[in-house]
């Protein structure tokens, strides 16, 4: 937790990220299961950091990606049922989830809205720009945004569920900052457009140990696509 938000801490969370790391179980970009889960709270405290062990054989770990190993998930790997309750015993089912692409991750979970938790924000919305170049809005990824709003640099690090909730939480702790500030919040969305843009992991690598990364662009699996 940051000096600032440990400063600001006051009454219960209501603002949870959630944040999960998938390993291939096949060579399409549709087979994955959840190699580990993260919650992180407002202010900015990991609340759960768990791994998971999958229930069909491994294919890739995505290790360059996702930063786990054949290793870490026979060590500290649980069921995902298992995972699930620790975090449904963590998570307030008044909470409203913030993170990057966040129904996919609830998805994963079997998580119900309404029943585990309250609602979800999405950052991709959240930070979208109209971009009067190409006449329609530019959304971006967490990575960039980090970099942009953050000044974070990123390279050669591997994600991480934990690491990846806290950058969630803080991109959304600072949007709140700029709903106060609207010269600040215009900055920001011309600081956005401005940067180079960040390449996600799947464009970089349409193809990783044999695992389609699913990039639309750059499939080479030739499985649909559904969203």
């Amino acid at each position: 937790m940051t000096q600032t938000a440990a400063m600001y801490q006051v009454g219960p969370a209501a603002y949870y990220s959630i944040d999960v790391e998938c390993v291939a179980t096949g060579t399409d970009h549709h087979s994955r299961a959840v190699g580990q889960i993260a919650l992180v709270d407002q202010y900015e405290q990991v609340i759960l950091d768990i791994v998971v062990k999958p229930d069909k054989p491994v294919v890739s770990y995505l290790t360059a990606l996702t930063g786990l190993t054949q290793e870490v998930i026979d060590s500290r790997g649980v069921s995902l049922p298992d995972a699930v309750q620790q975090l449904r015993a963590c998570l307030p089912k008044d909470a409203v989830l913030v993170g990057q692409n966040i129904l996919q991750d609830v998805q994963w979970l079997g998580l119900k809205e309404g029943t585990d938790f309250k609602s979800c924000l999405d950052l991709a919305g959240l930070y979208r720009v109209w971009n009067s170049r190409y006449n329609s809005y530019s959304v971006f990824s967490q990575d960039h945004l980090v970099k942009a709003l953050l000044g974070w640099n990123l390279d050669n690090m591997q994600h991480n569920a934990a690491f990846d909730a806290l950058k969630s939480i803080k991109l959304f702790n600072l949007y709140q900052q700029y709903q106060a500030d609207q010269q600040a919040w215009q900055q920001a969305q011309q600081a956005m457009l401005d940067a180079p843009p960040t390449l996600s992991f799947a464009r970089n690598n349409p193809s990783y140990e044999g695992v389609c990364m699913g990039n639309r662009k750059t499939c080479t699996c030739g499985a649909a696509f559904f969203s």
